[in-house]
């Protein structure tokens, strides 16, 4: 399966937050789109980094003042990313070596979508259920 697929079936909206906008600012945003990671980006287009509820956590350790810090100082830079046109489990194996758990998609440089770990379990999970099916009816045909 194809990233497309994926980004076809749950839509291509992604949650994007000013490097500007204050930490806490950033809290009720994700808690409010029920979200554990936004794509930081003055544009909506270009990927500066992204911000998760792990970057949040990890500068909490320097004292709650991070909570009046502009996002740009907690996120991540590096940001791993893949197209469209890769498969489910090249995304996986990226998630995987890197520990990362929110993957942008990036068509022709510019943003299309976001996959979470989530969304990869839950292709597998119909992937498996699937071919458990298969094997049942043909078991059964037997």
């Amino acid at each position: 399966m194809r990233i497309s697929e994926v980004l076809r079936g749950k839509g291509p909206e992604v949650v994007t937050v000013k490097p500007h906008l204050p930490v806490r600012q950033l809290l009720h945003l994700l808690a409010d789109a029920n979200i554990g990671a936004a794509v930081v980006s003055e544009d909506g287009t270009a990927i500066e980094g992204i911000v998760s509820e792990r970057d949040i956590v990890r500068h909490l350790r320097a004292g709650i003042g991070v909570l009046e810090a502009p996002v740009a100082q907690i996120m991540t830079r590096q940001v791993h990313t893949c197209e469209p046109c890769d498969t489910v489990d090249a995304l996986m194996r990226l998630m995987t070596e890197h520990r990362v758990r929110h993957v942008p998609v990036l068509d022709a440089g510019r943003l299309a979508g976001l996959v979470s770990i989530g969304d990869v379990v839950k292709i597998r999970i119909g992937e498996l259920e699937f071919e458990c099916e298969q094997l049942e009816n043909y078991i059964g045909q037997a």
